[in-house]
């Protein structure tokens, strides 16, 4: 008895006890303990890509092929990113209605969640550019006036210098910006949809973007005065190029029948 006492008070007694008494309580954690959130999180993506998959097949596979990997009717899918499938299934570009020189925008045909599935399984295909984070677009804070000299220097060729768009070759055309959701502006930019160069954050950072997003809700603004004066009605440089020709020209015919006019009036006189 003596020994089993001197056993129990000896000092490494109560480490033991502690020791074991962690162990025990990491043991039940580890059994009984929810998954983090990481196995969460990546529970649910695996889940979305399933689900993207099965829409995909469904609404996609016919021109793009099963895999993504694209046929005659469509191009591969492959590394294009869920930014790409964010824009253009989000602006009701995609699915497309009929072949034609480019996708024009239509009423969207997907609920945000099935986008959210069909861009994390065409992200699962291969690396590209990811949709962006509201702070990456949120005009707030962003530079107008560097907006304004971006915008002049890389966009306004097609599609205006207020982005009202304008027309392209070949049927194509430049859309209208005027209330286009930022995210939209900004994922166009990342991407280059169509006939659209491409604006990577390595050509573009994200605080350049931000500040034509900025641009544009600017002078698209009901409160911002027109910067080009008259516009015509805002139908674009088709509509103003159409006034030139046949008002400026039409001018230029009339003042000419009536010097003929007066010089044949002069000369019988």
């Amino acid at each position: 008895m003596k020994k089993l006492s001197a056993r129990r008070r000896h000092p490494l007694a109560a480490v033991v006890v502690l020791l074991l008494a962690l162990a025990a309580t990491g043991g039940l954690y580890t059994a009984f303990a929810p998954a983090d959130k990481a196995q969460a999180d990546e529970t649910s993506q695996s889940l979305a890509i399933d689900e993207g998959k099965k829409l995909f097949a469904v609404g996609c596979a016919s021109c793009h092929g099963t895999g993504g990997q694209g046929t005659s009717d469509g191009p591969s899918l492959v590394g294009v990113g869920s930014a790409a499938v964010d824009f253009q299934v989000g602006t009701g570009r995609m699915p497309l209605q009929q072949q034609g020189p480019q996708a024009p925008k239509k009423k969207v045909v997907y609920s945000q969640a099935e986008i959210d599935q069909l861009a994390a399984y065409v992200a699962s295909l291969g690396a590209g550019p990811s949709r962006p984070t509201e702070d990456d677009y949120n005009p707030a804070g962003a530079d107008v006036a560097k907006g304004g000299e971006l915008f002049r220097t890389n966009c306004a060729q097609c599609h205006n210098f207020s982005g009202e768009g304008g027309a392209l070759t070949n049927g194509k055309s430049a859309p209208n910006l005027e209330n286009v959701d930022p995210k939209h502006v900004y994922e166009a930019m990342q991407t280059g949809p169509q006939n659209m160069p491409s604006f990577p954050d390595t050509t573009m950072p994200t605080k350049n973007k931000k500040d034509i997003i900025a641009y544009l809700h600017a002078v698209n603004s009901d409160e911002t005065t027109n910067q080009g004066g008259l516009k015509l009605g805002g139908l674009g440089p088709v509509s103003e190029g159409l006034f030139a020709w046949v008002f400026g020209l039409g001018a230029l015919i009339a003042v000419a029948t009536w010097v003929a006019a007066r010089t044949a009036k002069a000369k019988k006189s």
